[in-house]
């Protein structure tokens, strides 16, 4: 029963848990960057049961090291430049840390209120740093895509609210079908969002786009009108400010303006992208940001916070409380004046997210911050002139961020081969554990993605994925 009375030994414990991340970042270019194990490697070395008797922390720690790093792929590594890399930096893990000691649940205001008020403070200096007005509400969610479905349902209880759809569900007796609208590159998030939300995968309908990847305005009013004559209804447009194949960017201030036209919710899904407006000179990508009913931006993805955090900001957070609010006896208190996080959420229990960003925001400075971010979009070209350099390679998509989109093509293959040589250069890549690259598909052409996202990724980084790539290349 000892250790269920005694205090836990976080002076022992605490600074080997510590000893051990200070050394895993010194070293970490010593590890593979993905694991190199199969699938039932890590689970059978565990045990089957769990332990009747406690084991002690020596052992835990131990077997942490010998057992479940091996089978860790280190998004914080600099040759990860697969998916937008959510890399930990020191405060946010401090911060992690904290949050985890002090267990705080906001869904009230009154269980935490500096959860509340401090969430509100940053979302708040967040927004004014990338362009969101400020008269825009703001709150944290886990992820992107629970972001926007948080939209869609804003948008759809917007639509239906005079059916009282919150009580009564999809009026019976109509054929109500209502429209999404989207990139054809737009992430699967929309998709699931309307799966979710009964909106069904054949009302999201994927608007053309243009030779830079961006969705073409007059395709989507097009779409839209052609619907209401078949009598369907929109309400709901989800434009992106970096899609996730390509980082293309959607003419937010075109697509706002039909949809203030049409009297359709427009979300921009900025997950990626949306941190770059930090910088003056990457401010265009949110052009007409104030005719959008709602934004989402994740600073896991390229503002060096632990993961999870997704910034949801809207002009009509009344619509989206209708949405979502609903108040049984035990949650009611007396605090009539104060924000009560849950009533802005389909979850209840909410972790402290907002100290995170806090935490990195004011160790690092917004000056330093910006700097980071522009060294990588410089990297990226420095790598997209590689690419348009070679005879060998060549560029699939513009590169308006840090992610360029490129394949392997000679000049002497078809597309079957090309697809199939690019597909075991990545391959090779990838199971070297030396480099984690990604792909994706553009007109069934087979692409490679890299993308220089990571705090800890510098030129030496690049210049040694581009020797990596060619060495890949002349071994096949």
């Amino acid at each position: 029963m000892d250790k269920l009375t005694n205090t836990f030994d976080f002076n022992t414990y605490g600074k080997k848990v510590f000893d051990f991340i200070d050394k895993y970042f010194k070293s970490i270019e010593g590890y593979p960057v993905i694991a190199q194990v199969n699938p039932g490697d890590i689970a059978k070395q565990l045990p089957a049961q769990p332990p009747l008797a406690p084991d002690s922390m020596e052992d835990i720690l131990r077997d942490f090291e010998d057992i479940i790093i091996p089978g860790i792929t280190h998004w914080n590594h600099p040759m990860f430049m697969a998916m937008f890399n959510s890399t930990s930096t020191g405060p946010g893990i401090l911060a992690e840390a904290l949050t985890a000691a002090l267990n705080a649940n906001g869904f009230l205001w009154m269980g935490s209120p500096s959860l509340t008020e401090l969430e509100n403070v940053v979302l708040k200096w967040f927004g004014m740093l990338v362009g969101v007005p400020g008269d825009y509400f703001g709150i944290i969610y886990d992820s992107a895509s629970t972001s926007t479905m948080h939209a869609i349902a804003a948008a759809r209880e917007l639509v239906l609210n005079k059916y009282d759809f919150k009580h009564e569900g999809f009026p019976s007796g109509t054929n109500l079908k209502l429209r999404i609208y989207c990139s054809e590159f737009a992430h699967s998030s929309v998709d699931k969002g309307a799966m979710v939300l009964g909106v069904g995968l054949n009302n999201v309908i994927k608007i053309k786009t243009d030779k830079n990847l961006s969705m073409i305005p007059d395709e989507l009013e097009k779409a839209i009108k052609q619907d209401r004559e078949k009598g369907y209804v929109p309400f709901c447009v989800v434009a992106t400010a970096g899609t996730t194949s390509f980082t293309s960017i959607d003419p937010i201030d075109a697509i706002g303006s039909i949809c203030s036209s049409e009297n359709i919710w427009l979300h921009i899904d900025g997950a990626y992208g949306g941190s770059s407006a930090i910088l003056e000179e990457m401010k265009y990508i949110f052009k007409g940001i104030e005719k959008a009913d709602s934004v989402v931006i994740n600073p896991h993805k390229w503002f060096f916070n632990p993961t999870d955090i997704s910034l949801f900001y809207t002009k009509k957070p009344e619509v989206l409380k209708d949405a979502f609010s609903i108040v049984p006896e035990y949650l009611k208190t007396n605090n009539e004046e104060a924000v009560n996080l849950m009533d802005y959420g389909f979850q209840l229990g909410r972790r402290f997210r907002a100290l995170k960003l806090w935490f990195t925001i004011r160790y690092y400075g917004v000056e330093n911050l910006k700097g980071i971010i522009r060294e990588h979009i410089s990297l990226a070209k420095m790598f997209e002139k590689l690419i348009v350099d070679s005879n060998e390679f060549e560029l699939i998509a513009p590169v308006p961020f840090s992610t360029v989109c490129f394949r392997y093509n000679p000049g002497n293959m078809n597309e079957e081969q090309l697809n199939s040589i690019n597909k075991k250069i990545m391959d090779n890549l990838n199971k070297s554990g030396k480099i984690y690259l990604s792909h994706t598909k553009l007109k069934e052409k087979y692409v490679i993605r890299l993308v220089v996202a990571g705090f800890y990724q510098k030129q030496e980084h690049i210049m040694k994925a581009w020797k990596l790539i060619k060495e890949t290349v002349s071994n096949l």
